[in-house]
């Protein structure tokens, strides 16, 4: 029978990624939810590790977004030139500032967060389930890219939006928060890119990769 013609009880199966990784903070070292939006604005085609490096000196000058919304791009740029397109994000970023102008403002709903400068849905979707708010998408970042198709539980896409929209009519609502940054850590650690480690992977009795080996 055919994978997508078959009731795969997903939730079940992936129960023990979700139980592994439940409420495991994200990579990005943050303080708070403003350093949280600003450092996923920086990470954008860039590694989360480069971010971790600039993030001290970057919120000692910009200690919140008061400190921001009255600097400029100009001021900002010196402290984010290692980062990949520094020259948008920092026009996106003083943007959001002088919009928001506080920390207190800063939107927890997918609607008002993808209105904001350089947020998308991944971004969006990352700030939520940090921020422990209730998951309106999945997080569908490279690595869950990569290891959502080897799973089996989608057709392969590079387009994150895609993913995003078939994971979320496969998978039911209750596990949204937790699933994607599940398997973000599970390709970041287990399901590589290459060599992955699939005899110690915990989902490996239902991927189809393993099955296929």
């Amino acid at each position: 029978m055919d994978l997508f013609e078959e009731k795969i009880d997903w939730a079940t199966n992936l129960k023990p990624i979700i139980e592994k990784y439940k409420g495991k903070k994200h990579p990005l070292e943050y303080q708070n939810l403003y350093q949280l939006m600003v450092m996923v604005i920086l990470s954008a085609q860039d590694s989360d590790a480069n971010i971790n490096k600039i993030a001290p000196a970057l919120f000692e000058n910009y200690p919140n977004l008061e400190s921001l919304s009255v600097s400029n791009i100009e001021a900002l740029i010196p402290h984010i030139s290692k980062v990949r397109n520094f020259g948008t994000k920092a026009s996106w970023i003083i943007e959001i500032a002088q919009s928001l102008k506080e920390d207190k403002n800063i939107p927890l709903t997918m609607e008002n967060l993808v209105a904001l400068k350089g947020i998308g849905r991944k971004s969006a979707n990352v700030i939520m389930r940090e921020a422990t708010v209730t998951a309106e998408g999945i997080i569908a970042d490279l690595h869950v890219i990569r290891v959502a198709p080897r799973i089996g539980l989608i057709t392969e896409s590079k387009d994150g939006n895609k993913v995003e929209k078939q994971l979320m009519q496969v998978l039911p609502k209750d596990i949204w928060g937790e699933v994607g940054m599940s398997m973000s850590f599970l390709g970041r650690e287990i399901c590589r890119p290459t060599n992955p480690k699939c005899d110690i992977c915990p989902v490996n009795y239902c991927c189809n990769y393993y099955k296929n080996l």
